[in-house]
């Protein structure tokens, strides 16, 4: 969310209310709501039903972006509902929402099977930060094209994505 809020130029702002940062953003013509739930991840939920209700969009209109420990690192998938896939984040939404059916962006961040926890929380090496910046501007290309093409397209485009294959960034 960062990477695509510094390429429009826009600002975060607080919203208490939400439990969460957001900025507008332009993309492909249409106005889209840029959201950073404030809450645990686990709770992510709390934040974003309600902005949907608020924002009188559907589920259709989300797009969640995800860390996910069963994707490889540097990987990308666009996925249209499914079940949470151990995610507690990505349950919290689904419970709140009442649905599976939106859009989900996963970034693959691979899986440390001795502390998957510290692998999650913890603080990139500089050679995983340089995959994980391909992988970040890979993710805003994707999040780009589901707005402006729709999910189908999007993961025709992106889910062969693999961001150790792509060139450094200049």
């Amino acid at each position: 969310m960062d990477a695509i809020a510094s390429a429009a130029g826009v600002t975060w702002e607080e919203k208490r209310q939400f439990k969460c940062l957001w900025a507008r953003v332009a993309i492909g013509g249409q106005s889209c709501l840029l959201v950073k739930p404030q809450t645990y991840m686990n709770l992510s939920g709390e934040s974003v039903a309600p902005i949907v209700k608020y924002q009188n969009a559907t589920n259709a209109d989300l797009i969640v972006v995800q860390d996910d420990i069963d994707l490889a690192l540097g990987r990308l998938r666009v996925r249209k509902g499914g079940s949470c896939g151990g995610h507690n984040g990505i349950r919290n939404i689904i419970e709140r929402l009442g649905t599976p059916d939106f859009t989900r962006l996963k970034l693959g961040v691979g899986k440390d099977k001795s502390n998957v926890v510290a692998h999650v929380l913890g603080k990139f090496d500089p050679a995983t930060r340089e995959i994980m910046n391909r992988e970040i501007d890979g993710a805003v290309k994707a999040v780009i094209a589901i707005v402006k093409e729709g999910p189908d397209k999007a993961m025709n485009l992106f889910n062969g994505f693999n961001a150790l294959e792509e060139q450094p960034r200049s």
